[in-house]
C-alpha cells in the first residue's frame, strides 16, 4: 500500500488513481488503477476517458515535480494514442521533456496488467502559483 499522497484530488480518488508522491526535482511520477466494474466500458474494459486521466494524472505529477514546493500545474492540452484494450492494473508512467518558467512539455506510457503498451499521451501544462489561483478562485476570477 503507498502512502497517501499530500495533493487532495476528489476525482482521482473516485476514479481509485493511486499515486505516489513524485521525487522533487525527478520530473517524473507514476501513478496506476485497478479497474472497478463501475469503471468499465460496455466491453469490460478500463474506459478511454479513465485512461486518460490517469495519463493527465501521471503527467501532471511529473510536471509538478519538476517545479518547486508548492506550485502546481494545470492542464493546456493533451493528445493520447490508445493501442490495445487496457485490462488488469493499470500503469501510467510519465516524464518531463522540456520544462520553461511557463510551459511543461510531458509523455507517458501506460501498460496494462500483462505489461503490454496499451496507450501513451503527451500533454502540455502551465505553472501556476497555487496560493494566487485560490485567491482569484475565492474572489469568483481567474487569469
Amino acid at each position: 500500500m503507498t502512502a497517501k499522497h499530500p495533493l487532495i484530488i476528489p476525482f482521482l480518488d473516485h476514479c481509485h488513481i493511486e499515486r505516489p508522491e513524485p521525487v522533487p526535482g525527478s520530473g517524473e511520477c507514476t501513478a496506476w488503477f485497478d479497474p472497478q466494474p463501475e469503471l468499465m466500458n460496455s466491453m469490460g474494459m478500463a474506459h478511454g476517458g479513465l485512461v486518460m486521466t490517469l495519463m493527465d494524472a501521471a503527467m501532471g505529477g511529473a510536471c509538478r515535480s519538476s517545479q518547486p514546493p508548492g506550485a502546481s500545474v494545470v492542464t493546456i492540452d493533451m493528445q493520447s494514442q490508445f493501442l490495445a484494450p487496457a485490462r488488469g492494473r493499470i500503469t501510467a508512467i510519465a516524464r518531463v521533456i522540456r520544462a520553461s518558467t511557463t510551459l511543461i512539455f510531458a509523455e507517458c506510457e501506460v501498460r496494462g496488467g500483462d505489461g503490454d503498451l496499451v496507450a501513451r499521451g503527451t500533454g502540455l501544462f502551465r505553472p501556476v502559483d497555487r496560493a494566487r489561483m485560490s485567491k482569484a478562485r475565492s474572489k469568483g476570477t481567474a487569469d
